[in-house]
């Protein structure tokens, strides 16, 4: 292999010693992932809103954020989980832009994978301890799954790893609901497949190790927009691409059929602000047909303190520097309006 062997990196266990969860931490996490797997069974009518930044770049302004999402959560608690967005990954190949706390953990620095490893543990870990949220996070690479498996009340499988074998076993094997997007393609059978396998039982090779998953019963849809032969985005939110879903659902015969609309990415042509129109128009739907109302379990937004985004090392505190949010008073009149419209 023409590669350059850097340093060998921690394993989990020696990750997991350095930043150890309490009790009462693993609590938090298993209530959490209960609330949201009531949800997904159809046990509980809640409406489930993953909501943060588009990715963690900071943790101060990350938690500050966060932090501000409590006193909601609160008021809005009888009709709506919320579930904070902490992306410590994004998918970077070009050479081009942000690619995440992981390999980053300051923006304005070079990669440093060993501290990126330490510093998105203790960002997960620091939010359940003072927030009582668990979160949500992006399963970039499967092999780094066990550095926050105890962490994580929600995994996300991006539109470009979601054909991908490694993410569709790993996540049968995930004891937290998984969603899967659909491809940048706009394949639903992609996604469908990706979740026909998350929910089956596999035998595989995961970090060295033969394991064997005994399958995802929460492995499920998000619906984040295509792109078309011509590059052009095109939105999937729209009420026939949610009948479409159903009957393809019930074609598969999966389990617990459900979606998460993201409302960002495609699906808004990366304008957050049209993210609280898209929602409007979705629960809108789910008022014309039973199955309908059945399936959409929640959405996904892109938000952070500050509307907008920026450039790497402009500074502006709380401002995304990978895709624009919408901002936090845009954001708080959102949760509210939502929770008015449930």
């Amino acid at each position: 292999m023409n590669v350059e062997f850097v340093k060998k990196l921690a394993l989990p266990i020696e990750v997991k010693e350095m930043c150890p969860m309490t009790n009462k931490m693993s609590q938090v996490v298993s209530v959490r992932k209960r609330e949201l797997e009531a949800v997904f069974e159809s046990k509980s009518d809640k409406l489930i809103l993953i909501i943060g930044p588009c990715s963690a770049d900071n943790e101060d302004s990350v938690m500050d954020y966060i932090s501000r999402l409590c006193p909601l959560q609160e008021k809005v608690k009888d009709k709506i989980i919320i579930v904070p967005r902490i992306y410590t990954n994004k998918p970077r190949t070009t050479g081009a832009g942000y690619k995440g706390m992981l390999h980053q953990p300051d923006p304005n620095e070079k990669s440093d994978l060993f501290k990126g490893i330490i510093a998105t543990r203790h960002l997960h870990m620091r939010a359940i301890k003072e927030t009582g949220f668990a979160c949500a996070d992006e399963m970039l690479y499967p092999d780094n799954y066990q550095y926050l498996d105890d962490c994580l009340a929600y995994v996300a499988v991006g539109a470009r790893s979601v054909e991908n074998q490694e993410h569709r076993l790993t996540s049968s094997g995930i004891e937290a609901p998984v969603g899967m997007k659909n491809p940048t393609s706009g394949d639903y059978s992609v996604m469908l497949n990706a979740i026909l396998a998350a929910q089956s039982r596999h035998t595989f090779i995961y970090r060295g190790w033969e394991v064997t998953s005994g399958g995802n019963p929460y492995a499920h849809a998000i619906l984040r927009g295509y792109t078309n032969k011509h590059g052009e985005n095109q939105p999937n939110y729209h009420f026939e691409d949610l009948i479409r879903l159903c009957n393809q659902y019930e074609e598969k015969n999966l389990v617990n059929p459900a979606v998460i609309v993201d409302t960002n990415h495609s699906n808004s042509n990366k304008n957050p602000f049209e993210q609280p129109r898209i929602i409007k128009d979705v629960l809108y739907s789910t008022r014309h047909d039973d199955r309908v109302k059945k399936l959409v379990k929640g959405f996904m937004v892109e938000s952070y303190i500050e509307d907008g985004c920026q450039k790497i090392g402009e500074g502006v505190y709380g401002k995304s520097i990978t895709d624009p949010c919408l901002g936090w008073e845009k954001t708080e009149k959102l949760i509210y309006d939502v929770a008015e419209l449930l």
